[in-house]
């Protein structure tokens, strides 16, 4: 398998993986929230319970991480597929959406964790 075969073979496996990950990460949030909703809690009553959880904090962290890997890797394979956009450019706008998401989402994470 040359570079360029083992390069996408490893981007396959990381969107799927992501994908399995955020799946996880998303049913853990949606139970979250129908927990929270039904007991009647407010949103100063949840950030409350939620600032300065190591847990919390982590988790959420992981749902950032598998956010920051796996969208980019889909709208790289989307410009691929639709628009015909290939080669390093396509590469470098991929990591550039994916920091800039990893960036915002733990900038997100330390204003509620932290």
């Amino acid at each position: 398998m040359n570079l360029r075969g083992r390069a996408e073979a490893i981007a396959w496996g990381a969107q799927r993986a992501s994908a399995a990950v955020l799946a996880a990460c998303v049913l853990v949030h949606l139970a979250t929230i129908l927990y929270a909703v039904r007991g009647g809690l407010t949103a100063a009553e949840i950030l409350g319970r939620t600032r300065g959880s190591a847990g919390l904090a982590l988790f959420y962290g992981l749902f950032v991480l598998a956010a920051a890997i796996h969208a980019p890797l889909g709208l790289r394979t989307i410009a691929r597929e639709t628009f015909g956009w290939r080669g390093g450019a396509l590469d470098l706008a991929s990591a550039a959406f994916a920091l800039f998401l990893a960036w915002f989402g733990w900038r997100a994470l330390g204003g509620l964790f932290g």
